[in-house]
């Protein structure tokens, strides 16, 4: 009997071993419930995070958690960041898509730590809202209406949301916003304008042609994001 609890405690810590893991900034990778996906490279996703995002912007991730949560279905979506940790769905097609999700929810870690330099100059918020109002008439003419106070308002909205999501769908809306926002989820709202648009700096820092064409205020602001030391000093 003691043999086979042995045996059985041993095969656990063997399993923790191999699952949670600590990264070398020192964020703890923990393994909820394993994916579904076993062929994702979990360690080659978050080194890939680690070599793409500063390791000054990463201060505020103190975990990344990677499971199933009721978030993901009450809100529709696959990664949220709260209270020190990204939590990512464990339901991931390939490691791009993993490394896309901790991407953008490092930007909202981001926010938490350089909200004032974000937004208090009010440079991203009215490119935003003149994308916005540029949005609604765009949608107007193609028959999708809905009231222009929806349009105005910064912040998440879920019926705003949820008609642009499923009333429109994003298919539809790429065509409709191409060259106005980098992708249709930029314009559910201020933050998710700001993430969307941290996420293609990151992933793509080779090329920020199209970012810095479409969202040219943003980017300017992902610039000073990127350079720590000007954001420290100002």
């Amino acid at each position: 009997m003691m043999h086979k609890e042995y045996i059985k405690a041993s095969h656990k810590r063997i399993n923790e071993e191999v699952t949670n893991f600590y990264t070398q900034t020192g964020i703890h990778v923990y393994f909820k419930d394993q994916l579904y996906n076993d062929k994702i490279d979990v360690e080659k996703a978050v080194s890939r995070l680690e070599s793409l995002v500063p390791t000054q912007l990463l201060t505020e991730i103190e975990m990344i958690i990677i499971g199933h949560f009721d978030e993901f279905e009450e809100r529709d979506i696959t990664a949220f960041y709260k209270d020190g940790a990204l939590h990512i769905s464990n339901i991931q097609n390939d490691e791009n898509e993993l490394l896309e999700d901790m991407v953008h929810e490092t930007a909202h870690a981001v926010e938490t730590a350089y909200g004032y330099e974000i937004y208090a100059d009010l440079k991203i918020k009215n490119e935003f809202l003149a994308k916005r109002e540029h949005l609604y008439n765009l949608l107007w003419k193609t028959g999708f209406k809905a009231p222009k106070s929806l349009f105005l308002q910064p912040e998440y909205d879920y019926e705003f949301d949820q008609f642009l999501y499923k009333d429109i769908g994003y298919a539809k809306l790429s065509q409709i916003l191409n060259g106005l926002f980098i992708s249709p989820y930029s314009p559910t709202s201020l933050r998710e304008y700001f993430a969307t648009g941290f996420t293609e700096f990151y992933l793509h820092p080779n090329d920020h042609t199209f970012l810095k064409q479409v969202s040219p205020a943003l980017y300017a602001k992902l610039e000073k994001i990127n350079n720590v030391e000007s954001l420290d000093n100002s």
